[in-house]
């Protein structure tokens, strides 16, 4: 008759063997298998079947992973201290490569993307920094991409979250900012006299070549003028015209009296 305590014994031992040679892999999971410690393949998704005491395996994630870059000091081209950060977005396409080439794909990667952050970030220009950075991180994703490749890792994307200014520097771009907004308002306002100057010297030429111009210009004054709730009224009156009154009345003061009748 077997003994109760045996049998208990020899079921857990089917069980560990179970557990041992049994696996089961997700859709987005592989398996990387070690037979007596050399590669033999990837296996998965679904039901594996490994041998014990001579097959290893080990699950290799193939889900994007989001690394969070932690907050470098950069000194950009033109000698201003900032500190930026980043996001890295990355998968393992490569399993075999994952685990043989590489120790820790995603330590790797990480102390490849803060090394790299540094040294682009610190090839350009502050302006760059602030207003071009889809170009940075395009190719901050290149040049990660190009190092990851042989870990078997794929670098999708590259994200500079934030770059922070001393105060100082903020004021002295904000002074910046100002003086050239003074300097686009200046240069347009000397655009708008330059072209009322254009319009005012045509309207001379115009009036010289037809004088009774002048004469619906001071019409037109007066419209203007009786529009106003004005008391005093200045009525210019044109040169030539005074001078003819003038001359009319010398004419009248010099002719000779008519003789009178007897």
């Amino acid at each position: 008759m077997i003994d109760f305590a045996t049998l208990a014994i020899t079921v857990v031992v089917l069980i560990v063997f179970a557990t041992q040679i049994f696996k089961v892999l997700n859709e987005y999971e592989r398996g990387v298998v070690l037979t007596f410690g050399r590669f033999t393949g990837v296996k998965g998704p679904g039901l594996i079947i490994l041998i014990p005491l001579i097959q290893r395996m080990i699950k290799v994630d193939l889900r994007v992973i989001v690394l969070d870059v932690p907050t470098q000091d950069v000194i950009s081209r033109d000698n201003v201290s900032v500190k930026v950060n980043a996001v890295v977005y990355f998968r393992i396409v490569d399993p075999e490569r994952a685990i043989i080439q590489v120790a820790n794909p995603f330590e790797a990667t990480s102390q490849l993307a803060q090394t790299t952050l540094r040294s682009v970030l610190g090839e350009a220009d502050l302006d760059e920094l602030l207003s071009q950075r889809e170009k940075l991180n395009m190719r901050l994703q290149s040049i990660l991409d190009q190092h990851t490749s042989p870990w078997g890792v794929k670098v999708t994307m590259v994200e500079v979250k934030q770059v922070d200014l001393a105060e100082s520097m903020i004021r002295a771009i904000a002074r910046q900012a100002e003086a050239e907004r003074e300097r686009r308002a200046k240069i347009i306002n000397a655009e708008g006299e330059y072209s009322a100057a254009e319009k005012l010297a045509m309207a001379a030429e115009v009036i010289q070549k037809q004088p009774a111009a002048i004469q619906l210009r001071y019409l037109q004054t007066l419209i203007d003028i009786g529009t106003e709730k004005n008391t005093t009224i200045v009525f210019p009156l044109p040169v030539d015209i005074i001078a003819s009154v003038g001359r009319a009345m010398d004419r009248i003061a010099n002719s000779p009296e008519p003789a009178s009748k007897p």
